[in-house]
């Protein structure tokens, strides 16, 4: 008697096939399970609650994101023949130092700012904030002077009376070495630019003499 998983209908015996039930059977069964579990285990995947995310590696940029950034600065408007102050603001980003601009080791790199200006510009004095002497780690018996968090350089802008009023670009780079608690990065140069509006100076006010009181008209 022929499976109950097929049915021959109105098929003279001698033209039916000699078909083995049981492996038609076994391997319908088969092919159902192999389709239909699958599918139920996805969908059973597919639930909030039964979903598993592996750990993601942290990306190029996030393992190579600034350790130092500088904040936009404003037009600066300088006059001709005077010193006009542009403060520049850094920050360091948490979990790291840098050195100071003046070590208290001659084998440290000094954070430095290099300013290159137009012809008949010309730059003042450039004044650094003090550091902190803190110790770390990687040094434990002997304080290092370092920036952390935010500090601010001020560097001098003294157009001369030769320049042509304008707008001028400066262009430079703030030199560091980032360490954190464990170990010290190789120096980078961040780069730093602001703009110069050149103005005249004033015209020069010229008083009238005395006139000597014995002078009568």
């Amino acid at each position: 008697m022929p499976s109950r998983g097929i049915r021959l209908v109105n098929v003279p015996r001698e033209f039916r096939p000699e078909y083995d039930l049981r492996m038609i059977t076994k391997k319908s069964c088969a092919l159902f399970l192999g389709l239909i579990l699958p599918a139920t285990y996805a969908f059973a995947q597919s639930g909030q609650d039964s979903v598993t995310y592996a750990p993601i590696a942290p990306t190029k940029a996030a393992t190579n994101a600034a350790r130092v950034t500088v904040a936009p600065v404003p037009l600066v408007t300088a006059m001709r023949t005077k010193d006009t102050i542009v403060d520049l603001y850094f920050r360091v980003a948490s979990g790291f130092h840098i050195n100071s601009n003046a070590p208290k080791s001659e084998f440290l790199i000094p954070t430095k700012l290099n300013i290159d200006v137009p012809t008949d510009m010309a730059l003042g004095k450039t004044e650094y904030p003090p550091g902190q002497d803190l110790s770390f780690p990687f040094s434990p018996d002997e304080a290092l002077n370092v920036y952390t968090g935010d500090f601010t350089v001020k560097v001098a802008v003294h157009p001369l009376k030769s320049v042509v009023p304008g707008k001028y670009v400066m262009h430079g780079f703030l030199r560091y070495q980032a360490c954190d608690n464990g170990q010290c990065f190789p120096p980078k140069n961040l780069p730093v630019s602001f703009d110069v509006k050149v103005v005249k100076e004033p015209a020069g006010h010229h008083a009238n003499p005395a006139q000597s009181p014995h002078v009568h008209n």
